[in-house]
């Protein structure tokens, strides 16, 4: 059900809305359908215009108040309220405000925010829907401007509104046409049941999901969620034998290389870096069937940040990625205990050595600032909790940090008595291990005003530290919408937020912290799903990594040689770590970039693009260069460090370049292929002009152009 309006808003519109009025104000006449995309909400103009049918809803009074056509001036000002109207939309019972966004764009071209403030739908007009917006005083005295409501990922129409005064402003949309409201409903499709939606007629939305949940669409993999469906893909994932590529064969070395395992052999790349668990998680990622749960991992990996920097040891750092992979799937507060205990983050954020007469209070800050509840009171749908002056509140203070403090203390790695405790050897394999004396066992303040009672063992105050943060009612929308970002959007709705949240909160079952189920629940969300999101601020650009597999599993990645069933054999982070992005060497425990990031010159949070900067763009168009006109070769022996090198099969591409010489079946192909048939007319021109500057008797090389220009395009790399 809508949300009903605050102070009597519902009263006063249907005292304004009589039927007589409605006759006047909404004139029947059908919608332009040419202007806008089905299934999106379309903003209702005058039925003569495209200027916003918009009213004061604070007028009250007579009928005659509400005007046959809208209002022309409006104050720019952060006080002014303006009553916009919207149809073509089925709202979930859950679907409010915070389920929509709104915007102006002035004639520079600025994008302005307008908060959206209340929706309710029109009595007796039950298909149209009031929207109240606040606007903004940094639109001043603009004239018109274009305004665009936008929900799940899908943008409406833009109609026109004044501000300040009538006229001047941007030319409307090409193909702008009046949308007059419908006198009777409009027909809506049926809604999607995206648990057992199958067939080949979706394979916008059916692209999409792969680049959501996996690290790159396939043939095969398309081929079968055409079959089966995604929520019946989502359950198989679920219990897919993992790891499909064994984990590398590394154990914990001592901390000093012998003297036959110097820098620069083969024995100190293989036991003293990164290099075989980065080539591992290439070749899970590229040819992995447990898709999902590797790339759940991999967000879950950036929000409980342990960096390879500082724990350089492949042997030392499989056990916390282990960790990682057992849990994407299970329960956040089991998480929650074997991250604490893990030894490679004990190490890292210093809770291995911290004692009570020498607490560090390092892991205790980040436990609670990035690994779970954050530094404000949130909502369920993650907006900030304010207090009477407008204030966010803060979730601890300093007194919170120092009980955790105190109840992290007493834990080191296991250096005996454990099944993997090996002489001179640092044991990061077994959990770590309280030493009772080191543990401060004085009374502890917690979150919420609990206190721990003083003379408690160690284990009992962690399990109810532990307990206090994982029970705290930020950590559903803190972490809920951090893996929305990292799988979805970077910017999703506090509705969508909410949604998810609910699932962390309650799984149906009663059963709390279920990644499963949250991660089922994010990816079947209305705001993920649909074969159309034209909203020009949804999505993500894709991070280094998914950027590289993306396009490698959609050519069918091979080694060097392209030898039919040959494997790349995953040495692939040189590429990633010239974009900054080095795999499992994040540069601090913030991880690669924060979540929060706002673009610059911009509103629009985009985390990714923390690390796009002009050199990395163009590193990004390198890479594209290198895998589509050349290989990742092959190291010569008894060089091992590339042992198969990395190539891609363009054949398909080529036989479409070859059958059609106007190049247009290639250019649909990737069109569909890669951006779910979303490619703009001028891009479209500017790709096929390029193919046919190719002669024909070169297919192969008109294939290569055509997939440089897709595979380097804004168009491509921000995935939506």
């Amino acid at each position: 059900m809508s949300k009903k309006f605050p102070d009597g808003f519902g009263l006063r519109l249907s005292r304004l809305l009589g039927a007589s009025t409605l006759a006047l104000a909404f004139c029947a006449l059908s919608f332009a359908q040419s202007a806008v995309v089905p299934d999106a909400p379309v903003l209702i103009s005058e039925y003569n215009s495209t200027r916003a049918l918009s009213v004061n809803p604070f007028q009250t009074g007579r009928r005659a108040q509400f005007p046959p056509v809208s209002q022309a001036v409006w104050n720019a000002d952060d006080e002014t309220r303006v009553m916009l109207f919207v149809t073509n939309m089925e709202l979930l019972k859950s679907e409010g405000a915070n389920a929509f966004r709104a915007a102006v764009e002035d004639a520079n071209g600025r994008q302005i925010p307008l908060t959206v403030e209340s929706i309710a739908p029109v009595p007796g007009f039950e298909w149209i829907h009031a929207v109240v917006v606040r606007l903004n005083s940094q639109i001043g005295d603009a004239g018109d401007v274009l305004v665009r409501l936008t929900w799940r990922g899908m943008s409406s129409n833009r109609v026109r509104l004044a501000i300040g005064h009538l006229g001047d402003g941007p030319k409307d949309d090409p193909g702008a046409m009046p949308t007059g409201a419908p006198m009777k409903p409009p027909v809506m499709p049926e809604p999607v049941n995206y648990e057992s939606r199958i067939g080949p007629y979706f394979s916008a939305d059916r692209i999409r999901f792969m680049e959501q949940a996996t690290f790159g669409p396939t043939p095969a993999l398309d081929y079968r969620l055409r079959r089966i469906g995604i929520g019946p893909y989502i359950t198989e994932q679920l219990d897919l034998p993992y790891p499909s590529i064994p984990y590398p064969s590394v154990l914990p070395q001592p901390i000093n290389p012998p003297a036959n395992c110097l820098q620069g052999t083969d024995c100190f790349r293989d036991n003293y870096t990164m290099y075989p668990m980065q080539r591992w998680f290439y070749q899970e990622a590229l040819y992995g069937q447990a898709q999902v749960r590797r790339r759940v991992s991999w967000a879950l990996g950036q929000i409980f940040v342990v960096s390879g920097i500082d724990i350089p040891q492949p042997g030392q750092y499989l056990p916390y990625v282990k960790v990682l992979d057992r849990h994407a799937f299970g329960n956040y507060r089991q998480l929650l205990t074997e991250m604490t205990l893990n030894p490679g983050m004990g190490q890292y954020l210093d809770m291995a050595s911290s004692t009570r007469t020498n607490p560090n209070e390092n892991y205790a800050r980040e436990i609670l600032q990035l690994f779970s509840v954050g530094l404000y009171n949130l909502n369920l749908d993650g907006t900030l909790m304010l207090d009477q002056n407008n204030n966010p509140i803060p979730t601890y203070d300093q007194n919170v940090v120092n009980g955790f403090t105190e109840v992290f203390t007493g834990w080191r790695l296991c250096v005996s008595g454990c099944p993997n405790s090996v002489p001179g050897v640092p044991n990061f394999i077994d959990p770590m291990v309280l030493v009772p004396a080191n543990h401060d066992t004085t009374s502890k303040l917690l979150m919420n005003g609990v206190t721990l009672p003083a003379g408690q063992t160690g284990d009992q105050d962690l399990t109810m530290a532990l307990d206090n943060i994982f029970n705290h009612p930020n950590v559903g929308p803190f972490i809920g919408k951090q893996l929305i970002q990292h799988l979805v959007t970077s910017d999703p709705t506090p509705a969508y937020v909410a949604r998810v949240a609910a699932v962390f909160n309650n799984n149906g079952s009663g059963v709390r912290g279920d990644l499963k189920a949250v991660v089922r629940a994010i990816l079947l969300d209305p705001e993920a799903r649909g074969d159309v999101k034209n909203d020009p601020n949804y999505g993500y650009l894709k991070e280094p990594v998914l950027h590289v597999t993306n396009i490698l599993r959609q050519f069918n990645v091979r080694a060097a040689n392209g030898a039919a069933g040959s494997l790349s054999d995953g040495y692939l982070n040189p590429q990633t770590q010239a974009l900054s992005q080095d795999v499992f060497r994040a540069p601090s425990v913030f991880n690669y970039y924060p979540p929060d990031y706002i673009v610059p010159v911009s509103n629009i949070r985009g985390p990714e693009f923390y690390i796009m900067t002009t050199s990395t763009a163009l590193r990004r168009a390198n890479f594209v260069n290198t895998i589509v006109f050349n290989t990742i070769p092959a190291s010569v022996p008894p060089n091992t460090l590339i042992p198969n090198g990395t190539s891609i099969d363009l054949s398909e591409m080529q036989a479409l370049a070859t059958a059609d010489t106007t190049g247009a079946q290639l250019v649909e192909a990737l069109n569909k292929k890669l951006m779910h048939g979303t490619m703009s007319t001028d891009m479209r021109n500017i790709i096929t002009t390029a193919v046919l500057a190719v002669p024909t008797a070169n297919p192969l090389l008109r294939a290569r152009t055509a997939v440089y220009l897709v595979a380097t395009s804004s168009q491509y790399q921000v995935q939506r």
